[in-house]
């Protein structure tokens, strides 16, 4: 147990005697299952209510996990407030609501008596907030903590006010779980954060909560919902649409159902119909005001279900930024060309937290992911900061993975000075614990690099994964193998690219940064230094395909062209015929061959992340076999494309048999090669993990059709 959390016990002890100096002290075993409930205020609240049963008084657990505010009622009507993190009151930045509702005896203490109105005893547990994060298991078995509703809590646990649940169906809650709670529960406030491929699941609890003869109020976010947000709203016109990361509307949300606000005044929501107390025609849609609050100062989440995540295996990830510095054309976002970063110096509490959940799990690598899109942004402090960043990890005991955009390393407009400190940058940051780094190179093809708007050329991407390669700086690399608008040429170039092998080179650690930005640059030196081995290896998903997803630039681009069709709502996206009906038939069957094998890779994945050493690489080695046989189906496609002509489209019924007999022969031969591989990697996996790849890679290789995950119907 740490410093920090033996402290927070003793205070929470010496609270509990102060408001009940007749109660049964703690002792050290109360202690030891108290230690493990501090990142969970409604499970603390209910062990000390079984604690203090018969003693007269209230229990209220509220605020941040960093600032968790314990409010005890004496016998006398009067209360004890305490900040478990020994912060005296008067530090905490107290809501508006508290000031003619909560009266403390001594603000300069950590510890006071209190006066507290009935109205503020109600405020602290109302209202009851639930956050649902919605999952397919069949389709990811591995779990990841769940950001996007930790991040919402913590933002309501600002206010002070409400009772915050926290339910995920990675964990095990099931869909009729997550049903019970809206009809029985009787929520006030129900929030559900949906990604693509969730809709349906949505759908469901959406039906359940309108259906009650009294609605909660239903808040819908994640990158799904703000795609759907028109169909959304037709269904539901009582619905509201969170548009923005959530936390600044949650916070209002909660002031709002008190009445101290009216529903204009909530940020970042879009909604439909009459509000809550009347006035708006049904058929408009009302957006409320932009997302005031600073997002770059607490992008922290709580904590509740990190334990959960790990019992099962899961994963562990954190935020340091939001937005990208970049706007491509394929992303509908709008914090698109937008970026703000959080200071490194806001984290060390948080990954002290972390680093205690990890202590009860020695089996997960100590492994933070970053799911920062763009994790060095822009500015002229952009490297320091990173570097700062790096070292809060390190210092903390992690190692770390993230995300940034390929131009971090290599720039047109930039000059040798400037490639060789960012050289020397990404020589630190693997110094500093820099695990695997993701870029989103998208294409090796200039004109679908113009198309993407990704302001990268091709030249630039070639030598910028030269460069990290030799400075061993581990990658993984994001590639869009397949849009709507490309032509065969260009769809040959792609693979070329993809098999380059020039690109990856062996590392030299002997050499000066300086020396790798000119060498990389010198074919003569590339062709000494190459690994031999085809970029592909190094790509994250092949066979990935543009999906028009609604509000992109490139959705525009492509309904000016005369491809676009109807939602599809299933992936907040709209149906869209390939301008050479050849690759749009070779895309389909791309990716039913990425659906087919998506499971088993992605328990891979989930499996790398969680391990270190031997293990790690040996499943790493694994992926390496199915981008393999990807690669060869992307080739064995373009050979039966080239046999048909773009002006015969009549035969598209003879080109899908031709592709799909190629993909049953490259699937027999995988699945004998991927036998013996996991067979070998299982050798390096003991208990939890080797069980897990079996059962996966049993149902991987019983699966003989070519289904697709999310071919849900459209929905006009």
């Amino acid at each position: 147990m740490g410093q920090q959390h033996t402290a927070a016990l003793g205070r929470l002890a010496r609270a509990v005697t102060t408001a009940h100096p007749d109660s049964r002290p703690l002792t050290d075993a109360d202690r030891t299952a108290l230690a493990p409930l501090l990142i969970s205020p409604n499970d603390l609240r209910s062990w000390l209510e079984t604690h203090l049963a018969g003693e007269a008084g209230r229990v209220r657990v509220t605020g941040t996990l960093d600032r968790r505010l314990l409010l005890l009622e004496r016998p006398d009507g009067g209360w004890v407030a305490a900040d478990l993190s020994g912060s005296e009151h008067a530090s905490r930045h107290w809501p508006r609501w508290t000031k003619e509702h909560v009266r403390l005896g001594t603000a300069d203490s950590w510890l006071s008596h209190a006066e507290l109105t009935e109205n503020a005893v109600y405020r602290l547990t109302r209202p009851d907030v639930h956050l649902m994060a919605l999952y397919h298991p069949e389709f990811f078995p591995l779990p990841r903590f769940p950001l996007g509703i930790s991040d919402v809590a913590r933002a309501a646990r600002t206010t002070l006010m409400g009772k915050v649940t926290l339910s995920d169906m990675q964990l095990g809650v099931t869909v009729e779980e997550l049903l019970k709670q809206l009809t029985t529960g009787a929520p006030d406030i129900v929030g559900i954060s949906a990604t693509f491929g969730q809709h349906d699941l949505m759908l469901q609890l959406l039906d359940a909560a309108f259906a009650l003869p009294e609605a909660p109020m239903v808040v819908a976010g994640g990158s799904l919902t703000a795609r759907n947000e028109r169909l959304l709203l037709e269904r539901y016109p009582e619905l509201l649409v969170a548009r923005g990361g959530g936390e600044a509307t949650i916070e209002a949300l909660l002031t709002h159902w008190h009445g101290d606000i009216p529903r204009v005044e909530i940020p970042g929501i879009g909604y439909t119909g009459a509000a809550r107390g009347g006035g708006m025609a049904i058929g408009r849609r009302r957006t409320a005001k932009p997302v005031a609050r600073d997002t770059s100062s607490d992008i922290l989440p709580e904590l509740d279900l990190l334990p959960a995540t790990f019992e099962r295996h899961g994963v562990a990830q954190l935020e340091t930024s939001r937005g990208c510095t970049n706007t491509c054309s394929f992303c509908p976002r709008g914090h698109k060309g937008l970026w703000a970063g959080a200071a490194p110096d806001l984290l060390p509490w948080i990954l002290a937290e972390i680093r205690r959940v990890f202590d009860r799990h020695p089996d997960i690598s100590r492994t933070l992911y970053l799911v920062d899109e763009e994790i060095i942004g822009a500015g002229p402090d952009a490297v320091t900061r990173v570097l700062d960043l790096a070292r809060t990890l390190h210092e903390a005991g992690f190692a770390w993975e993230s995300s940034c955009r390929i131009d971090q390393t290599v720039r047109i407009d930039q000059d040798e000075a400037w490639h060789v400190e960012r050289a020397r940058m990404w020589r630190t940051l693997v110094d500093l614990g820099l695990r695997r780094m993701l870029f989103g190179v998208e294409s090796g093809v200039d004109s679908i690099l113009d198309r993407f708007n990704k302001e990268t050329c091709a030249e630039q991407n070639a030598l910028a994964i030269r460069t990290l390669s030799a400075l061993n700086v581990p990658t993984r690399y994001t590639y869009i193998t397949f849009d709507p608008l490309m032509s065969l040429a260009e769809l040959k170039a792609t693979h070329a690219f993809q098999g380059r092998t020039d690109l990856l080179l062996r590392p030299q650690p002997g050499l000066d940064a300086q020396e790798i930005v000119c060498g990389v640059r010198d074919e003569e030196w590339v062709a000494a230094h190459t690994t031999g081995r085809p970029l592909h290896t190094g790509i994250s998903y092949m066979l990935v395909s543009m999906e028009c997803l609604i509000g992109a630039a490139y959705t525009r681009q492509a309904t000016a062209a005369g491809l676009t069709g109807q939602a599809e709502p299933l992936m907040g996206r709209v149906a869209c015929r390939y301008r050479d009906w050849r690759i749009g038939i070779a895309s389909s069957w791309a990716q039913r061959w990425v659906d087919r094998h998506f499971a088993l890779d992605y328990t891979l994945k989930s499996l790398e992340k969680v391990l270190d050493d031997v293990p790690r690489h040996a499943v790493r080695q694994a992926r390496v076999v199915l981008k393999d046989a990807a690669y060869q189906v992307l080739g064995d496609m373009i050979a039966v494309i080239g046999e048909y002509g773009l002006e015969r489209p009549e035969e598209e019924a003879a080109l899908s048999v031709r592709i799909e007999a190629a993909l049953e022969a490259r699937a027999g031969m995988l699945r004998r090669r991927m036998a013996t591989t996991v067979g070998e990697v299982g050798r390096h996996l003991t208990g939890a993990h080797a069980a897990t790849l079996a059962r996966e890679h049993g149902r991987w290789a019983s699966a003989a059709s070519w289904e697709l995950i999310n071919a849900g119907e459209s929905c006009a």
